[in-house]
C-alpha cells in the first residue's frame, strides 16, 4: 500500500484519534481481523454473525496501528466515523491521487456478465508489461473495491477495477473512489433485473462509468450491444470500439475484434485479433485462449482493447491473452476425468444471459466429445416478476439445443422441467431432484465416458459443492453443504 499516516487517514476520513501515535504509518487495510499484520488500518464492521468492534482490541494487540470504527473502543487507537464503508472509499481515493501522481493507470469495467473473466484476463495481461493491482475473485463492491485500491504500491503501473452495482449511483459512487482513466462496458443483460427494474435502468446504471471518464480517458464500448453503444453520446472520452462475434465494429473510429474463429475439442477458441487505429490503419495477431466457451472471446477482446487503450502494442497484447489462464475460481472452470467425463463447473454465478452462454458451450463440447449433454442448472436469482418466465425460457433453450439430461434444483425447478418436456425433452430426461445429494446419486449412477456436464445456478444454491463432488474420486456423500454460500454479487 501507499503508506498514509494515522494522521492523514484522519484528516481524509473527518476523525479524532482516540488513542496512539499520529505519526504511525499505515502499510495495508484490512476488513477481516485474521488478516492484520503490523502497520495495518482495521475497518471494524458490523456483521450479521460477528461485529467487528469485539475485534478491534485484538487487532490492536496484532500489530494494527489504527481502527476505523463507529464508536470508541479503548484502548485501542480507533478513528470513529458516522460510516466506515464511506470512510474506506476516502481512504482509497488518496491512495489513488497518490499512485495517479506516481503514474498510476486506473482501468474501471463493468457489465452484466464476464467482469471477471475480462478483469482476470487484461490483469495478466497488464502484469507482463508493469506492477499490476487487480481484485482478488470478485471485489467489485463498496467494500471490496477500496479494499482492492489499498493494495496498490508506490510502484504500481496499473489498478484493474471490477465496478458491479445493484441499483443506480453505486457505479458512479465506485468511479468517486477509483477516478478510472479508461473505462470498458461489456454488456447490459438482465443480472439483476428485478433489484434494478428493467434493463433501461441497468444500462443508466453501467452507463455510470464512461459518463466519469476525462476528456483524456477511453470509452471502451461493446459496438454489439445497443444499450452500450448508445453510451457513447454519455461521455467526453474518445470511444474505442469492440466486437467479439467474429467481425468488424461499425466502420470508422477506432476498433478491436475478432474475426476467423475456430474452437478445439475442448472449446477454447483461436480467432485473428484486428485492430484499427483512428486513422483507419489496420493491423492483426493471432490469439489462442486458454479459457473454455466462445462467450470468452469478447471477454478476451474487451480485455485486448483496455490493454490498448493503455498504449500496449497489438502483438504483446496477443502473446499475453494466448498465455492467460482462469484464475477466478467456478467460472467455466473446466475438468476431464480419467474415465472421460468432462465437468464444467460454472457455478459462481447465474442470469439469464450467462445461462444461455454456458449452455452453448455444454453442446459445443458434446459435439467434441461424441457424448451426452447433462445440464445441472439451479435458480437464477434475483430477477422479480420476470423469474417464472426466465425459467420456463431456460427449460425451452435446453430442449432446443438438445440438451441430453437436464436436472434442476430449487425453487423453480418444476418450472424448468415443465417448459423443457413440453418443449420436446423425453419426460425422463428432465427432472427436479428433490436435493443436492440426490441429484449427485442420479449423475453417479448415469454418467459415461465422453459425457460432458455443465453445473450452474445462482450463488446462493453453492452448486460448486456437487461440481467438485463429481471431479473427486472419493467426495463423501453427505458433505455438500458450503459453509459460506452467499448471495449474488452486485451486476
Amino acid at each position: 500500500m501507499i503508506g498514509l499516516s494515522v494522521a492523514e487517514v484522519a484528516e481524509v476520513v473527518g476523525a479524532e484519534l482516540t488513542a496512539g501515535d499520529p505519526d504511525a504509518l499505515v502499510t495495508s487495510v484490512v476488513a477481516d481481523s485474521r488478516a492484520v499484520v503490523p502497520g495495518a488500518l482495521f475497518v471494524a464492521l458490523a456483521g450479521s454473525r460477528v461485529d467487528g468492534h469485539d475485534l478491534v482490541v485484538s487487532s490492536w494487540r496484532g500489530g494494527a496501528v489504527a481502527a476505523l470504527t463507529g464508536r470508541d473502543v479503548p484502548p485501542a487507537p480507533c478513528l470513529p466515523v458516522d460510516d466506515q464503508v464511506t470512510a474506506l472509499g476516502r481512504v482509497a481515493r488518496r491512495v489513488v491521487d497518490r499512485g495517479v501522481a506516481g503514474g498510476l493507470q486506473v482501468v474501471g469495467i463493468t457489465g452484466s456478465q464476464g467482469k471477471t473473466s475480462t478483469k482476470d484476463l487484461l490483469a495478466q495481461v497488464l502484469e507482463g508489461v508493469g506492477p499490476t493491482v487487480a481484485p482478488v475473485g470478485n471485489l467489485n463492491n463498496e467494500l471490496g473495491v477500496p479494499l482492492t485500491v489499498c493494495r496498490v504500491e508506490p510502484g504500481t503501473r496499473f489498478l484493474v477495477a471490477e465496478l458491479g452495482a445493484r441499483g443506480v449511483g453505486h457505479i458512479a459512487y465506485l468511479c468517486d473512489v477509483v477516478a478510472p482513466r479508461v473505462g470498458v462496458v461489456l454488456n447490459v443483460g438482465q443480472a439483476h433485473v428485478g433489484e434494478f427494474g428493467g434493463q433501461d435502468a441497468i444500462a443508466r446504471a453501467k452507463g455510470e462509468l464512461v459518463e466519469a471518464l476525462p476528456a483524456t480517458g477511453v470509452a471502451v464500448l461493446n459496438a454489439e450491444d445497443p444499450r452500450v453503444w448508445a453510451m457513447r453520446s454519455r461521455t467526453v472520452a474518445p470511444v474505442l470500439a469492440f466486437a467479439g462475434s467474429g467481425g468488424p465494429p461499425p466502420p470508422g473510429g477506432p476498433a478491436l475484434w475478432a474475426e476467423d474463429l475456430t474452437a478445439d475439442r475442448l472449446g477454447r477458441h483461436a480467432f485473428a485479433l484486428h485492430a484499427r487505429d483512428a486513422a483507419g490503419a489496420t493491423a492483426a495477431a493471432p490469439v489462442v485462449l486458454r479459457l473454455t466457451g466462445r462467450h470468452q472471446v469478447p471477454n478476451a477482446v474487451a480485455a485486448a482493447a483496455a490493454a490498448v487503450a493503455l498504449g500496449l502494442p497489438l502483438d504483446v497484447v496477443a502473446a499475453a491473452l494466448s498465455a492467460a489462464g482462469p484464475r477466478s475460481r467456478w467460472r467455466m472452470e473446466l475438468h476431464e476425468r480419467a474415465d472421460g467425463v468432462v465437468v464444467v463447473n460454472d457455478s459462481y454465478n447465474a442470469n439469464p444471459d450467462s445461462m444461455r452462454a454456458a449452455v452453448g458451450t455444454l453442446v459445443e463440447l458434446g459435439r467434441s466429445t461424441g457424448g451426452r449433454t447433462v445440464a445441472v442448472v439451479g435458480d437464477m436469482l434475483e430477477l422479480g416478476d420476470s423469474a417464472e418466465a426466465e425459467h420456463a425460457d431456460l427449460g425451452r433453450h435446453l430442449a432446443e439445443h438438445q440438451v441430453g439430461r437436464v436436472l434442476a434444483l430449487g425453487e423453480h425447478a418444476g418450472t424448468v422441467v415443465r417448459a423443457a418436456v413440453e418443449a420436446g425433452l423425453p419426460p425422463g430426461a428432465a427432472t427436479a431432484p428433490q436435493d443436492k445429494e440426490e441429484a449427485l446419486a442420479v449423475l453417479r449412477a448415469e454418467l459415461g465416458p465422453g459425457d460432458v456436464v455443465l453445473v450452474k445456478a445462482s450463488r446462493g444454491l453453492a452448486l460448486d459443492t456437487v461440481a467438485e463432488a463429481l471431479v473427486a474420486p472419493d467426495a463423501v456423500p453427505g458433505a455438500l453443504e458450503h459453509p459460506s454460500a452467499a448471495s449474488e454479487e452486485p451486476a
